[in-house]
């Protein structure tokens, strides 16, 4: 039987000093996941598995190279988070793993239905591909060279989640170690490492069988590495795309490929990872913000909706209103969107912002008060988000009147890439990636990458 690799998330030295993660009601993540963790590993131990705790000092980066220094084959990794909300209300446990991955998904719920049997007043938010994480894809999934799953264990901004958490933390540990001991039993130790024979896959890409074959890694599709080339995707400056050598060919985990703008899909019943590469957008405009939209008014719907089945009750027409604004400012109404997704939750809104305030994109007032700006319609909140948007990214005038309280403040055309919002926009370093994140998950869903 493999190993198990445990990580309490945060605690460790990142860019600015030690990382405390979420912060609420006076406890921080990185000490009630290290308080965790200690209980998880102490009853695993007591069950005879063998159990590698990550040190609390390291950072992420160097959390995923002492794991990938010390990993085996049949070894499985953990990390465990307390995730956080604008709104408190919002609970729950979820684990999430590397997209595309069945297996990986099937281990995700052995994990997860471990902690929710044990805690069974914990919400089930259930088991979610990385590719649904704010930043679009998960480190920890992606680079651990073990099978590796990353796991919520609830919401400590939400005061019912963390008087769980603090007051039956045991059950908690008994719960995960539960699903954790389920999870190591059932890798198969033959599935990976040195001499192993790994299944072949087949290639689909834009709709046509690819004459070579890929193989099948731990759940994961990989692909020659002359396909790569052939996309014309140079992953000479890619030193995290996972690449392995098998029988003389160099493969590349496909997935990856999913931050070179290429869609991935997988179907388990033919065996096959499809790739799509002829984008129905220029990559080349795909973040700027001064520019056309692709999305149809029904797909931005659909693409709410999947995400928050009564957003439309309350905002029926936000999908119009996005296009039609945005059109006449010259804005990307995808781009402006898909903001409006990150800025609300998509449009469950928070305890800061009511939905009666129709401000969908965070946006303050004037002279230094506290309070988000309120708008007298729908259309006015979204002309401001719009207009907001255009301050930053064009010098060019407005078609309409002033309706964004803080226009004349921004630096004209200081950020005409999404990316370059980080910091401005919003103090969060990465928040252009997580609007990116956002944007990519609309064209796939439709069907436009």
């Amino acid at each position: 039987m493999g190993r198990i690799f445990l990580s309490a998330a945060h605690g460790g030295k990142e860019t600015g000093g030690i990382d405390p993660g979420s912060i609420a009601g006076g406890t921080t993540e990185a000490r009630e996941m290290i308080l965790l963790r200690d209980l998880i590993v102490t009853e695993l131990r007591a069950r005879s598995f063998e159990v590698l705790s990550v040190p609390d000092d390291l950072s992420a980066k160097q959390t995923i190279e002492w794991i990938n220094s010390r990993v085996r084959r049949g070894d499985v990794a953990l990390e465990i988070h307390a995730d956080a909300a604008s709104s408190p209300s919002v609970r729950g446990a979820s684990v999430f793993y590397i997209a595309n991955n069945d297996e990986r998904k099937s281990n995700a719920e052995l994990v997860l239905m471990g902690l929710l049997r044990r805690v069974t007043q914990l919400p089930n938010r259930g088991v979610k591909p990385d590719t649904n994480s704010g930043l679009g894809s998960l480190a920890f999934c992606r680079q651990t060279k073990a099978p590796a799953l990353l796991m919520q264990v609830g919401f400590l901004s939400n005061p019912e989640d963390r008087a769980l958490l603090q007051n039956r933390r045991r059950d908690f540990a008994l719960g995960i170690a539960d699903g954790l001991a389920a999870w190591s039993r059932a890798v198969d130790p033959g599935s990976g490492g040195g001499g192993a024979t790994y299944p072949a896959i087949n290639i689909n890409i834009n709709g046509q069988k690819y004459s070579e074959q890929g193989i099948l890694v731990d759940g994961n599709a990989y692909i020659p590495i002359d396909l790569v080339d052939r996309l014309q995707i140079d992953l000479s400056k890619a030193p995290n795309v996972r690449r392995i050598t098998y029988r003389r060919i160099v493969y590349v985990k496909a997935i990856e490929l999913r931050e070179f703008n290429v869609s991935v899909s997988w179907d388990s019943a033919s065996r096959t990872v499809s790739l799509r590469s002829n984008l129905l957008i220029c990559s080349g405009q795909i973040d700027k913000i001064m520019s056309h939209g692709n999305a149809s008014e029904v797909q931005l719907q659909i693409f709410l909706k999947n995400n928050n089945e009564n957003a439309l009750v309350r905002f029926p027409d936000i999908a119009k209103l996005y296009r039609e604004e945005a059109a006449i400012e010259g804005v990307n109404y995808d781009i402006a969107f898909c903001q409006m997704c990150v800025e609300t939750g998509f449009l469950r809104f928070g305890d800061d912002i009511k939905p009666e305030q129709n401000n969908f994109a965070g946006l303050g007032t004037i002279g230094g008060g506290s309070q988000a700006a309120t708008f007298e319609s729908a259309r006015i909140g979204v002309r401001a988000h719009v207009q907001h948007l255009k301050a930053y990214a064009s010098l060019e005038p407005l078609v309409q009147d002033v309706v964004d309280p803080r226009f004349r403040f921004v630096t004209r055309g200081i950020a005409p890439l999404v990316g370059q919002l980080s910091g401005r926009w919003s103090a969060d370093l990465n928040y252009g990636d997580k609007i990116m994140a956002m944007l990519k998950r609309l064209y796939e869903s439709a069907g436009l990458m």
